[in-house]
């Protein structure tokens, strides 16, 4: 999948593609859908690689307002939680050379008491164990419980409590693509972004210190 810098900066629809963030130089380009066919198949995680465009107007506006908190316009990531955690729905956008990935990653248990894969809400409270919606900023590397990982810092009401609850990009077991085929769904974090260790790496390698994360939820 791909984006263009000048595109990525209009947002609306075209055919075929998505249309992105809006009128700063950080977000230019169309996103192609990918070439996957969806899975048929129970046991295997289905692709949806379309950003949905209400999702990406908002991030837009929330990365121009905290653009002077961010040391890296280079590269952003945007975590879909309209979409059940079986489906990839954590883009890493490259904003230069126009790539995006897409990645599983979990939400909080608080946010899916029931366990359905389904996020149903979002808290900023101490305990919640829930995922905060928002903008972040992406902060240092760490080790810790689930190795190298990453703290994010919340930049809007929502998820100002971010740092305090130790909410951070990691790896776990429970975000591995072998839970989708066996659950069809992932297991649930604290709150926090937990991926695959390969989706980790590349995220870590990508997305590091001083760059922008969106995370939220439209109305389907």
């Amino acid at each position: 999948m791909l984006v263009t810098r000048r595109q990525f900066m209009e947002c609306g629809v075209a055919a075929g593609a998505v249309t992105a963030l809006g009128a700063s130089p950080a977000f230019a380009g169309a996103l192609d859908e990918a070439a996957y066919p969806p899975s048929r198949s129970a046991a295997r995680v289905i692709v949806d690689p379309v950003i949905d465009t209400r999702l990406l107007a908002r991030a837009r506006a929330a990365f121009e307002r905290h653009r002077p908190r961010l040391r890296n316009i280079d590269m952003v990531g945007i975590a879909d939680f309209s979409k059940p955690s079986a489906l990839p729905r954590f883009y890493l956008l490259d904003t230069y050379s126009g790539r995006v990935t897409t990645h599983l990653v979990a939400h909080g248990r608080g946010s899916d008491p029931d366990h359905s894969g389904w996020l149903r809400r979002f808290s900023n409270s101490m305990g919640s164990n829930a995922s905060s919606n928002g903008a972040y900023v992406t902060d240092d590397f760490y080790y810790g419980r689930y190795g190298r990982s990453m703290r994010l810092s919340g930049l809007d009401y929502s998820n100002s409590n971010a740092h305090a609850r130790a909410i951070v990009v990691h790896s776990a077991w429970y975000a591995e693509p072998g839970q989708v085929a066996q659950h069809g769904r992932l297991g649930r974090s604290e709150g926090c972004f937990a991926m695959s260790y390969n989706s980790l790496q590349e995220t870590l390698a990508r997305l590091g210190p001083g760059r922008f994360l969106y995370a939220d939820k439209v109305d389907v």
